[in-house]
């Protein structure tokens, strides 16, 4: 009887324990997706600022200049 008592309070126990995990977990992973976006867009910005102050052609947008950018065969 006190044997049983004793795996349902381990239970319990490790029940509450999974609950406590998941939670941290998934703060923790919210977390690293905002600052993972953060960073993805404050690179993009450099990015387009870099490609519109030094490589746009006139009368080119800065997402024109990207694609001939990326087709550019150096020939």
């Amino acid at each position: 009887m006190i044997s049983s008592r004793l795996v349902n309070v381990n239970a319990k126990i490790a029940e509450k324990v999974m609950e406590g995990y998941e939670a941290i977990e998934c703060a923790v992973t919210r977390t690293y997706d905002k600052i993972e976006d953060s960073v993805v867009k404050g690179y993009e910005a450099v990015e387009d600022g870099f490609v519109n102050h030094f490589l746009k052609e006139e009368g080119e947008t800065v997402q024109e200049a990207k694609c001939r950018l990326t087709n550019y065969s150096g020939q």
